[in-house]
């Protein structure tokens, strides 16, 4: 038993350390793009900020993107969205126009694609359909403002939520997807290996179920507070210093797991403290977005209320096993194991947000 106990440890390290080397910087599971759809009469603009990293490997070599050499060829992007995005008005195909590219400035890595769709007649029914994963892979997604002289609505494309209805008309109401949004909170926590870690640390010495009851509390009391700031745009923080400080929270609570006899006691604390600068990470890919406040609101809610459900569901999940391990005699050396691991991996982490 005790072979299959360190086989099952080894290959738990191996997966998280895999997960160290990808990219350290992205927050939220896979890539994001940010479109903006502007309706004006007969009109509707589509504009979406890209990063070069949201890009595949494939369609980036076809592209000469990072060749020496070789200017990028953007324009495969642009037929991308030409192709991909799909606007219609009453059931009647809005036609796409040729469109530009403004390339990345030599310091940043995000560009801008811009399409503009002719309409038969002024839209009012708004249909947008969106495939550009078949092009940027399943594990992107495109939030996205969509704007006329009415109102605004947020919606978040996904694989699996690719299509949204607008009713477009001066002075009208707008919805605003929030289902979409509540299921970008649940995606984002469970594809957020940074935000599980710091988690799986937080509760392998969480002590009875009312230390672990104060453990989650806190830390969700903490980045709900820190993520309604930032969102709303009251306080807010470099991207770079709230992502190193996230990978730090992780390897100081796994060396707390390691070298404090009496960590539990005050562990709900330190849940509370780091919990802040995680709501602060939360934020980032809906402050990018641009929302106007009224909107923000409610595409806040909708997604911290995905947030919690998907951090309920990891709980959920993991608590039993360890709730199990607590009583068996290998519970000392796989609660050591499991947060050398975790320590590693947070310092991996840190070092690569914050130093390279």
């Amino acid at each position: 038993m005790t072979r299959r106990l360190a086989g099952l440890f080894r290959a738990i390290a191996l997966v998280l350390l895999l997960a160290a080397t990808r990219q350290a910087g992205a927050h939220v599971g896979g890539t994001t793009g940010f479109a903006t759809i502007t309706v004006s009469g007969h009109t509707i603009r589509y504009s979406l900020q890209l990063t070069t990293l949201a890009i595949p490997a494939a369609l980036a070599d076809q592209m000469r993107l990072g060749q020496p050499g070789f200017t990028p060829d953007f324009k495969l992007l642009l037929e991308a969205i030409r192709q991909r995005i799909k606007l219609t008005d009453r059931g009647e195909p809005c036609e796409a126009g040729p469109g530009l590219v403004m390339p990345p400035p030599p310091d940043t890595a995000s560009l801008t694609l811009v399409v503009d769709f002719v309409c038969a007649s002024p839209v009012t029914e708004l249909t947008i359909h969106d495939n550009l994963f078949d092009v940027l892979g399943t594990d992107y997604h495109t939030l996205a403002k969509i704007e006329w002289p009415g109102g605004t609505q947020q919606f978040a494309f996904q694989p699996d939520s690719r299509e949204t209805r607008v009713a477009v008309a001066a002075g009208g109401e707008s919805t605003r997807g929030v289902g979409s949004f509540f299921l970008l909170g649940i995606e984002h926590i469970l594809t957020g290996y940074d935000h599980l870690l710091f988690l799986l640390a937080l509760i392998l010495r969480g002590g009875n179920l009312w230390s672990l009851l104060k453990i989650i509390t806190a830390f969700t009391i903490a980045h709900s507070i820190t993520l309604a700031l930032a969102a709303l745009n009251i306080v807010t923080l470099p991207e770079r210093l709230v992502e190193a400080v996230i990978a730090l929270s992780i390897a100081y609570v796994a060396a707390e797991n390691l070298f404090m006899r009496h960590a539990v006691s005050h562990r709900w604390a330190v849940s509370f403290l780091f919990g802040l600068m995680h709501g602060f990470g939360f934020s980032n890919a809906l402050r990018e977005l641009g929302l106007p406040r009224e909107g923000l609101v409610w595409a806040l809610l909708n997604f911290n209320l995905g947030v919690e459900s998907g951090q309920a569901i990891a709980i959920v999940l993991v608590t039993p096993l360890l709730l199990w391990l607590r009583r068996t005699r290998w519970e000392a050396k796989a609660v050591m194991a499991m947060s050398a691991v975790v320590l590693a991996v947070g310092l991996a982490l840190f070092l690569d947000r914050a130093v390279w």
